[in-house]
């Protein structure tokens, strides 16, 4: 039974009229996506943690097979978001990944919930996004998708602001003296470039 347990099984007896007969281990399948999805996690140097319900050895079992940074076992349903809450408090950026009723408070106080589509109603209500398929390789998606779109945004800002502290002093005739002086018309097409080109630049978001 120690042997079993320390391979993160949950071991069920067998009795027959009052005698034992036998046990039967019971275990979840690690799916191949989570440790893929662990591993560019930390590559990307974000910590991956596991808060559960289940004892010690299937936590530690688990976090060995699939590279967690660190796990919390044993933890009560209702300790759960306290728990998110005390990693809040070390400084750091949490997002958690839920499916259960038990995870929907520590899905809301998370800085972002991200519930799994197949879970419960609940959970799903309490999540900022919804991974409609279920895999675990949709988060890191996610936060490459946040990621990527944020440099997108700065470079959507140098880009507008860059091109109205030259537009702006155009359109309003500073190179007036050097013999340019636009007409309304031109100052409006001036200026409205700006839209363009930070349209055109967003269309050139890519997933790194």
């Amino acid at each position: 039974m120690n042997e079993l347990s320390s391979q993160g099984k949950t071991v069920v007896f067998l009795i027959i009229e009052g005698a034992l007969k036998g046990a039967i281990a019971l275990a979840d399948i690690i799916r191949p996506e989570s440790k893929e999805a662990i591993k560019k996690f930390k590559d990307m140097g974000i910590q991956c943690l596991m808060i559960t319900g289940d004892r010690k050895e299937v936590a530690h079992w688990v976090s060995n097979e699939v590279g967690l940074d660190n796990y919390y076992a044993e933890v009560l349903p209702h300790e759960k978001a306290k728990k998110v809450k005390e990693i809040q408090s070390e400084g750091l950026t949490v997002a958690m990944t839920g499916d259960g009723i038990n995870d929907a408070p520590a899905l809301a106080q998370a800085d972002v919930g991200i519930a799994i589509g197949a879970g419960t109603d609940v959970a799903i209500e309490a999540g900022d996004i919804v991974l409609v398929r279920s895999n675990p390789l949709d988060a890191l998606y996610i936060v490459k998708l946040a990621r990527s779109t944020y440099r997108k945004m700065i470079e959507n800002l140098i880009w507008g602001t860059g091109y109205n502290i030259f537009a702006l002093p155009t359109a309003a005739g500073v190179l007036y003296t050097f013999g340019i002086l636009l007409t309304p018309a031109e100052a409006a097409i001036l200026m409205s470039l700006s839209t363009i080109i930070v349209a055109f630049n967003s269309r050139y978001l890519k997933i790194r």
